[in-house]
């Protein structure tokens, strides 16, 4: 099961970002395969208002983040629990006391090391899990707030119907990539507690002993990459916080529904999509926090920096196209870069 699913995903990202990248090729004979697929996605003020066809309220936009607060929230509990009751952290003084008698020359500590040491990885992986879909949860949870609360969109404001499906699929392949190499065996863990409960009842479970400190301390003991990961996560959570603040507040001063304002602000001054630039930076953060070893979370970076550089190239042409007086020293979405 664990081959065949991280197989899918990465099959699937590679399917994604691979038409992108065509269409990104500077090629005239591409161009039917640019607007084609620049058409599904397009969205809000970059999709032509009289183009109806196939297409959905850009308010279902609030959809992804729905099914991904469910999704990413069971992953997060199930992997979690699993993690506490099965794959506890090794402690630091047996650690280092096996340590010390095999270099005094303990002789069951060699053949002890090959066996733990296998185990030790596989425990530091899940718990590495346990932490990048918390700060999933963290994202999603915040999107979800922002398509509710932050974002007024237009009546008249549309999205192609493959791109709404492409985002639905995404919020469930995505936070899926961040625990599939230990995915297998915490479905395995909540069938069985399921069945349990099924086959024992209520009455009949054994009681848990549930340790707060137990249940959080292992993520503290994490590497520092996961540290530095994490904070370059809430370096790009907050600017994008910023970002669709100051585009959420773009609609409050519009005296006509659909008249659209250049929005000045934060990293706004650089780039002209800098939300996603900041999307860019937490997925980047993913990486990190994963290590850097696990090509499943580096082909979803690279399917998101595909789409974002793509769907960020189309906003900048149509800034372009609508404001005479668009600052001349924005970039597209890479400072310095593009």
């Amino acid at each position: 099961m664990e081959v065949g699913l991280v197989g899918l995903l990465r099959a699937a990202w590679i399917a994604g970002t691979l038409p992108i990248l065509i269409a990104s090729l500077p090629y005239s004979r591409l161009s039917w395969f640019r607007d084609a697929l620049s058409g599904f996605a397009k969205r809000g003020k970059t999709m032509q208002s009289l183009s109806q066809r196939f297409t959905i309220p850009q308010r279902f936009f609030c959809h992804f983040y729905w099914v991904a607060v469910v999704w990413t929230t069971l992953l997060l509990v199930t992997t979690w629990m699993y993690a506490y009751t099965t794959a506890p952290m090794v402690s630091e003084p047996f650690l280092y006391s096996s340590i010390a008698s095999y270099l005094t020359g303990g002789s069951h500590i060699l053949s002890w090391h090959k066996s733990r040491s296998t185990s030790i990885k596989q425990i530091y992986m899940v718990w590495r899990s346990v932490f990048l879909l918390l700060l999933m949860e963290v994202q999603v949870l915040r999107r979800l707030f922002e398509t509710i609360y932050v974002f007024n969109y237009s009546p008249s404001a549309r999205m192609h119907i493959f791109g709404y499906l492409i985002g639905l699929f995404f919020y469930m392949a995505a936070p899926l990539s961040l625990c599939c190499n230990c995915i297998p065996e915490v479905y395995e863990f909540a069938v069985n507690g399921v069945a349990e409960f099924i086959v024992r009842g209520k009455s009949q479970m054994p009681a848990v002993e549930f340790d707060w400190w137990e249940f959080v301390n292992p993520l503290v003991k994490l590497g520092w990459r996961q540290w530095i990961g994490a904070a370059i996560f809430f370096w790009g959570w907050v600017h994008q916080q910023r970002c669709h603040a100051i585009l959420g507040s773009l609609r409050d001063h519009m005296e006509q529904v659909d008249e659209y304002v250049i929005p000045h602000g934060d990293w706004f001054e650089i780039v002209s999509s800098p939300h996603y630039l900041a999307e860019i930076v937490v997925y980047a953060s993913l990486v990190v926090v994963s290590g850097g070893a696990d090509l499943t979370i580096w082909l979803l970076f690279a399917f998101v920096v595909a789409n974002l550089v793509f769907a960020a190239a189309e906003t900048h042409r149509w800034y372009l196209r609508k404001f005479d007086n668009y600052p001349s020293n924005r970039l597209v979405i890479i400072p310095f870069i593009y």
